[in-house]
Formats: structure tokens, C-alpha cells, sequence
């Protein structure tokens, strides 16, 4: 649903403000803004197609760029922007100009935009501030329709971000002790059970196993924090998504099952952990851990290499690298990968990637589980592909041998993608346990 656009003039700094509050992250509005794949996707006014020829987006750089008109009339606007400010994922200024089809400026078209990016309730809010020389010029801007230009803009925008972060689901939201707002969907009766996705993964690659796990169960699916619909909040601590998992356990009546994924079985180890009896059971699929030499260990500086990529805004990079070094997956197949239009998604979830490198924090290293980390005491199902590395393996029977109630379980003729790629088979396994 589109919300309301807040219109403001100041004559006195011959300044208009356009305005409103989306139902995305700062991190999603960000890149919407800042990318050319998603910019072209929404900028400018409805009837009108954007052509990015150059966007380098740092102090200096410049963004070019054409509207077309999209009926056939020929009409075509030119523009060039040099930005002065970048500040991600807050803060963009820019000097905007109308040029002509050779790129040079149109004279006395000159304007001073700036673009703030706020984290609300709910989302962010994005505001575009455009200062004129003149009051003139702005009331000429005004009578050429900038202000539903910007509307339309930003309806187009919602509309695009929407199908990145699964417009079709209906969500709900439920606030975390420190403010962060997590989405999620609900389905299904029976026992409460909480899906906890994997690193690079939000609620929409669990969708599936939901819809088979609501046949026995009230499933709880949910945007981990940082992702999809869910806000952030900084600094990161693995305490905080234990807060945001308690937060569902409320809603859900106060006590319930967590199934985890990948890194996310281990966030639901640490949640049991800290939350004693109202996690009620454990369904882990695949915790990654590295336990021997059945396979190189993560570096050491795992977490700090994947945090200077992305301060360095090389999203494409930290998932290279994540693939590559967290992953396992052998350089000749990461070109294959990047192709997959999986690869978008995952960049934009890219700073997220440290959250559960955190997470894991030692335990990839090729040493032995620590003894003393879990004092986990409820039944807890650990469950692996028949056909997935053995490191799976190891790392489930050595996880049956710390847990007091803790069997594992082999899913044949399945791999790590069971998850996503054979959602049936763990929902039957789930189920089965409850008999």
C-alpha cells in the first residue's frame, strides 16, 4: 500500500521538500537509490523510462542519465548530477542540471539536491530536498510537475522494492527489545514452531518448508533482522537476534519449537540456550561446523574481511567472498553463480553476511565443539542430507554427543539445499519426530 507524500516549500532557502515514510530498510532503500540495475527500475515519472549511461556514486563522481517517454512521442530528457556528499546509508548530495544530448548543461538549470535516509517505525523515511537559486526557478519547477514527478517516483519505488522483499506475503511486526522491528507471517495450527533462515536468506526461502510444516503446525516465518521487511539497529550482537526469536515466542503464547537452518541452527542452539524453557524443542538442519580436516576452516578474520567489504560498498565482493571462504565453493563455479539472478538477492542481504559469521565465531575454526557453550536441555532433532559433505555429518554427531536429548537424523537422497530444494522431505521429517 502506497503511503502519503509530505510536500513542504521554504521561500526563505528557496527549498522544496518531498517526503515519505516506505515500508523497507535504510539498507534496500539505499541501494534503490544508488544502484543503476534498481534505479532504473522506478526513477522518474510514470510514462517514462530511465537510462542510466554513467553512475559513480562517491564524492565527484557523476550519474547520467535519460527519461524516454514511453509513448512513442520521442520525448527525452537529459541530465547530469555530480555528487558533493555520500554517506551510506544516510546521505546523498548532489548538484542536478538539465543537459542536452551531448551532456552539456543547460544554463540556469542548476539545482543543490540532497536525499535523506532515516530508519522510522515501520521502514525509513526518504526525503529529497531540492534548493533553487531562485524562488523563480522553484515555482517554475513546481508548474512543470516536480512535486508529482517525486510522488510518482516514489510510488514506482515502493512498487519495485516490494517484489525484491515478496510483495505478495502479508507480514506482521513485532517490535524487539531494542527497537527493531521484525517481520514475519504466520500459518498454519498445531505447536508454535519458529523457521530461523540461514546466512544470505530471508523469510522467502523458507516459504515452502512453511507451507508444508502449517499442515502440524503454527508456523512463525519471519525476516531476521537487517533483512527483507525487518529494520536494523547497530552495533551487532548475537543477543539481539536472541531477543528478536524471544519477541516471537511471545506472540506465539509463550513458549515454542525453533527450526534453524545452516547458520541459522546454530542461532537457534545459542536462542535455547538463553531462553531455557520457552523453547520447548530443537529442529536443526546442517549446523555448519568445522570440526576437523575434512575441509579448510574459516579465516580467522572472517568477519572483520566480510565488514571492510561492505563499508567499501563491495557487496558483489563480500559474497564472493562468503561463498568462497564460509560456503567452500571451488572458484570455477562462482562465475556460474553470479549469473543466477539469486545473486542480486543475496547482495542485497551482503551486510548481514558478518551477523552469522558472528554467530559461529569459533566453531568453524577445525577444532572440537566447546564443550561448555550450550547447556541446552530439550529434545533436539539434528538433521543432515544423505548426500551432503562430511563435515554435516561429523558436526551432527558431534553435537548429538554434547546434548543430553539429542538424536540425529539423515534425510536420503538429500544435500545442504534440502531446505529450500526439498521442503516436503523436512516437513515429513519434523512432523514425524512428533509422533
Amino acid at each position: 500500500m502506497k503511503r502519503k507524500t509530505t510536500i513542504r516549500k521554504n521561500r526563505e532557502r528557496r527549498e522544496l521538500t518531498v517526503e515519505r515514510n516506505v515500508a523497507m530498510p535504510v539498507h534496500l532503500a539505499w541501494e534503490g537509490w544508488t544502484e543503476p540495475k534498481h534505479i532504473t527500475k522506478w526513477w522518474g515519472p510514470k510514462g517514462w523510462t530511465t537510462i542510466v549511461y554513467e553512475m559513480d556514486v562517491r564524492p565527484g563522481g557523476v550519474w547520467r542519465y535519460s527519461l524516454q517517454a514511453e509513448d512513442n512521442s520521442g520525448e527525452a530528457a537529459y541530465c547530469r548530477a555530480t555528487y558533493d556528499v555520500v554517506e551510506a546509508p544516510g546521505k546523498l548530495v548532489y548538484i542536478d542540471t538539465f543537459a542536452d544530448s551531448d551532456w552539456n548543461m543547460v544554463l540556469d538549470s542548476e539545482m543543490y539536491t540532497t536525499v535523506l535516509f532515516e530508519e522510522k517505525s515501520g521502514g525509513t523515511r526518504i526525503s529529497i530536498v531540492t534548493r533553487f537559486a531562485t524562488n523563480e526557478q522553484l515555482d517554475n519547477a513546481e508548474a512543470m510537475g516536480m512535486i508529482e514527478g517525486f510522488t510518482d517516483a516514489y510510488d514506482r519505488l515502493e512498487e519495485y522494492l516490494e517484489t525484491l522483499i515478496g510483495g505478495n506475503d502479508t507480514m506482521e511486526t513485532v517490535i524487539s527489545k531494542d527497537g527493531t522491528h521484525i517481520a514475519y507471517t504466520k500459518q498454519g495450527t498445531g505447536p508454535a514452531i519458529i523457521l530461523i533462515s540461514s546466512a544470505a536468506a530471508d523469510h522467502q526461502d523458507a516459504s515452502p518448508l512453511a507451507e508444508h510444516l502449517s499442515v502440524s503446525f503454527t508456523v512463525y516465518n519471519y525476516d531476521r533482522r537487517g533483512r527483507g521487511r525487518s529494520t536494523d539497529t547497530s552495533p551487532y550482537e548475537t543477543a539481539r537476534e536472541v531477543e528478536d526469536i524471544e519477541a516471537l515466542i511471545a506472540l506465539a503464547g509463550g513458549q515454542a519449537y525453533l527450526f534453524g537452518s545452516s547458520s541459522g541452527a546454530v542461532l537457534a542452539l545459542e536462542a535455547a540456550n538463553l531462553l531455557g524453557d520457552s523453547v520447548a524443542k530443537l529442529f536443526l538442519y546442517e549446523p555448519p561446523f568445522i570440526i576437523n580436516d575434512s575441509r579448510k576452516p574459516v579465516p580467522s578474520d572472517y568477519v572483520e574481511h566480510l565488514n571492510a567489504l561492505i563499508k567499501a560498498e563491495k557487496r558483489s565482493e563480500a559474497v564472493e567472498y562468503f561463498a568462497s571462504e564460509a560456503l567452500g565453493i571451488p572458484g570455477e563455479y562462482i562465475g556460474y553463480m553470479k549469473a543466477d539472478p539469486s545473486w542480486n538477492k543475496m547482495e542485497s542481504l551482503a551486510h548481514t553476511l558478518a551477523y552469522d559469521g558472528i554467530i559461529m565465531g569459533t566453531t568453524q575454526s577445525g577444532n572440537t565443539l566447546p564443550t561448555g557453550r550450550w547447556n541446552v536441555t530439550v529434545p533436539t532433532l539434528i538433521m543432515t542430507g544423505e548426500n551432503s559433505e562430511p563435515l554435516f555429518h561429523d558436526a551432527a554427531r558431534a553435537l548429538v554427543e554434547l546434548l543430553p536429548k539429542a538424536a540425529a537424523h539423515s534425510l536420503a537422497g538429500q544435500d545442504h539445499s534440502a531446505v529450500i530444494m526439498a521442503p516436503d522431505v523436512v516437513a515429513k521429517a519434523v512432523a514425524d519426530s512428533e509422533q
